[in-house]
């Protein structure tokens, strides 16, 4: 339906245009029935009431539309936290299980080109994108495992598939 509540409207109305966003429109239909119900014109005035009516309708739906969309934009912000949250719990357990029951020393690194520096989470701070994203492991690489001695002359070792 698009954005109504702030869309500017031309409406025929019968004593000419009346121009203006519906909340524009249904004031000036007000005034002009509450004109005519001084001038004791009861049908003038039963009409710009019945037109009023419209844009109040349309501006009604409008607004449930809209307020329809933020609902869905806050259950999907809430969602998407969640997920966050969730997901940095699970990286963390990881960390722990990594680490096992024995605690690792934290050393001092200075970040290297590319990586962004851990300034934790303090009073003031705010979260934003980059630090709600995980960071992604570092690989490690696979020494070879040590190979058995062969045992009598005939085979030369195989080398071990990575």
């Amino acid at each position: 339906m698009g954005n109504i509540v702030n869309r500017v409207f031309d409406s025929s109305g019968p004593e000419g245009k009346v121009r203006g966003t519906p909340q524009q429109i249904i004031d000036k239909y007000n005034q002009l029935a509450r004109d005519a119900q001084l001038g004791n014109d009861r049908v003038a005035m039963e009409n710009f009431q019945q037109h009023a009516e419209h844009y109040l309708r349309m501006l009604s739906e409008a607004q449930k539309e809209q307020e329809a969309r933020r609902e869905q934009q806050d259950r999907e912000r809430q969602q998407n936290q969640q997920n966050n949250q969730h997901n940095n719990n699970n990286q963390q357990r990881r960390d722990d299980d990594r680490g096992g029951d024995q605690p690792q020393p934290q050393q001092a690194q200075q970040p290297g080109e590319g990586e962004q520096p851990d300034i934790g989470e303090g009073p003031g701070l705010v979260e934003t994108p980059e630090a709600a994203a995980p960071a992604p492991k570092p690989r490690r690489s696979r020494k070879p495992k040590a190979e058995p001695a062969p045992e009598s002359g005939g085979d030369a070792p195989s080398e071990a598939a990575e």
